[in-house]
């Protein structure tokens, strides 16, 4: 006789096998699925665009404006800043309309050709000031910029000057000067100018200048006053050529006296 119960359970495998097929078919991709499809951080790198731009290279990094890598012949100015002077109570700083913002004692690295020295040591410093000896102004290019006692010279009265004679034309990138920075002062009109001949009338050219009001009759500046420090005053030459370099001077904030510790003028002799 036929199983009918039999004939059911065949039956209810059948449709479940069935149904099992059809769900297969339809089945949707799960949320790891989705994951792995979405990862954003593929196994392979994309190739770079190709732009003309070479891969950047920090041994030879450029500076903004200036070339510093060995190619361009560039190097950081030649020179070792005096420590700063233990001075008891500081002075106030004076206050004007024609004094620089104080950016302290740091100072952006500032680059010359390389070769480039101090053409100024040990070179010839005239003044007209006839109480001033000759081996007092040769402490002015001695190349000693620590501003203790004996390292610096004192000018006269009020307007005063003094030229140095580099001996021979030179391309000059830069000149650095120090007035007495024991204490807080500042000096005024003070104005730097370079030249061909000793009349300064060749070649003649004002580098800096804030005589604001015309004191020594050269010609009125705008650069502004700025306080005396150990890194002294850095004056762009931008490669100018000349043999001689002329400095004035008038007073400061403490008193009417005159004074330098150093000069260097930094650049390569023409040949």
């Amino acid at each position: 006789m036929f199983d009918r119960k039999l004939l059911r359970k065949i039956i209810v495998v059948l449709l479940l096998a069935a149904a099992a097929i059809v769900f297969s078919s339809c089945k949707k991709d799960t949320p790891d699925d989705n994951e792995k499809k979405d990862d954003p951080s593929p196994t392979v790198l994309p190739e770079p665009i190709e732009d003309g731009t070479p891969p950047e290279d920090n041994d030879k990094k450029e500076e903004v404006g200036i070339k510093t890598d060995a190619a361009a012949g560039m190097i950081p100015l030649p020179v070792v800043l005096p420590e700063p002077i233990e001075v008891g109570t500081p002075i106030p700083i004076p206050k004007g309309e024609n004094m620089e913002e104080d950016t302290g004692d740091d100072r952006p690295t500032f680059y010359v050709p390389k070769g480039t020295t101090n053409v100024a040591l040990k070179k010839t410093v005239t003044c007209p000031d006839e109480d001033i000896t000759p081996e007092e102004l040769e402490r002015i290019v001695d190349g000693d910029m620590s501003g203790t006692d004996g390292t610096w010279v004192e000018l006269g009265l009020y307007e005063q000057q003094i030229t140095i004679d580099l001996g021979a034309p030179h391309e000059i990138s830069a000149i650095l000067l120090w007035h007495y920075f024991k204490e807080t002062r500042v000096y005024y009109d003070v104005v730097v100018q370079t030249a061909d001949d000793a009349d300064f009338i060749t070649n003649a050219k004002t580098h800096f200048n804030n005589d604001f009001d015309d004191t020594h009759g050269i010609g009125a500046g705008k650069d502004k006053n700025y306080v005396e420090k150990p890194k002294g005053k850095l004056i762009n030459a931008k490669g100018i050529k000349g043999r001689y370099v002329r400095l004035y001077s008038a007073e400061n904030s403490v008193n009417q006296l005159n004074h330098y510790v150093e000069v260097a003028v930094f650049g390569k002799r023409v040949e």
